[in-house]
C-alpha cells in the first residue's frame, strides 16, 4: 500500500515533481501542434478533432486510473498478464473509445460543414477520429497502467499521481497520433 500521507505537505512533495516534469512534456505538445497549423486551419473538422481527441483520450486514461487506483487500495489488482480485472478494465476502456470515436468523428465533420470552411469528405474525418481513438485508446490503457504500477514501486498514491500523468501524456500522445494519422490519411 503507498505510504503517502494525507498531508497537504506530503502531497505537494510528491506531486510537485511530476507536475514539473508534466509542464515541459505538455511544451512538445504545442510544438507538435504548431508543425501542422497549416492542415488544421484549411480543413476546420481537423481543427476541431483536436481537443476533442485529446481530451477524450485523456477522459478514457482517467476512467482506467480510477478503476485501477481503487483496486490497488481494496488489494484485487495485480499487475499479472493474466490479471482478469486488469484485462477486462482495459479492453472495456477500448471498446469505449471504438464506440465513441466514430461520434466525435462524425460531429466533427457536421460542425466543419456549419462553419462553412472548406470540408472533408464524411468518410476522411471518420477514418482520422476511429483510427486516432483506436490508438490513443491502446496507448492510454499502457500509460495508464505502467503509471499505476511505477507509482505502486514507489510507493506513491496513485490517486494522487496517476490521473496528472495519464491526461497530460495523452495530450502529448492526442496531438502526436493526430498529427502522425492526418499526415496518413488526409
Amino acid at each position: 500500500m503507498a505510504r503517502t500521507a494525507w498531508t497537504v505537505r506530503a502531497i505537494t512533495r510528491a506531486m510537485l515533481p511530476v507536475l514539473l516534469v508534466l509542464t515541459t512534456i505538455e511544451i512538445g505538445s504545442g510544438l507538435v501542434l504548431e508543425s501542422f497549423e497549416a492542415e488544421l486551419l484549411a480543413y476546420p473538422s481537423l481543427l476541431i478533432l483536436v481537443p476533442v481527441t485529446i481530451g477524450t483520450a485523456g477522459n478514457l486514461g482517467s476512467i482506467l486510473a480510477a478503476r485501477l487506483s481503487t483496486a490497488f487500495h481494496l488489494g484485487t489488482l495485480s499487475f499479472a498478464v493474466d490479471d482478469d480485472r486488469l484485462l477486462g478494465n482495459a479492453v472495456a476502456t477500448v471498446a469505449l473509445a471504438l464506440t465513441v470515436f466514430p461520434v466525435i468523428g462524425v460531429g466533427a465533420w457536421g460542425l466543419g460543414v456549419l462553419t462553412g470552411g472548406p470540408s472533408l469528405p464524411v468518410t476522411t474525418v471518420l477514418a482520422v477520429a476511429v483510427t486516432s481513438g483506436a490508438v490513443l485508446s491502446v496507448l492510454a490503457v499502457a500509460v495508464t497502467v505502467v503509471a499505476t504500477y511505477v507509482a505502486y514501486r514507489l510507493e506513491l498514491d496513485p490517486d494522487d499521481v496517476v490521473i496528472p500523468v495519464v491526461t497530460n501524456v495523452c495530450d502529448v500522445l492526442g496531438v502526436v497520433v493526430l498529427f502522425v494519422v492526418v499526415q496518413v490519411l488526409v
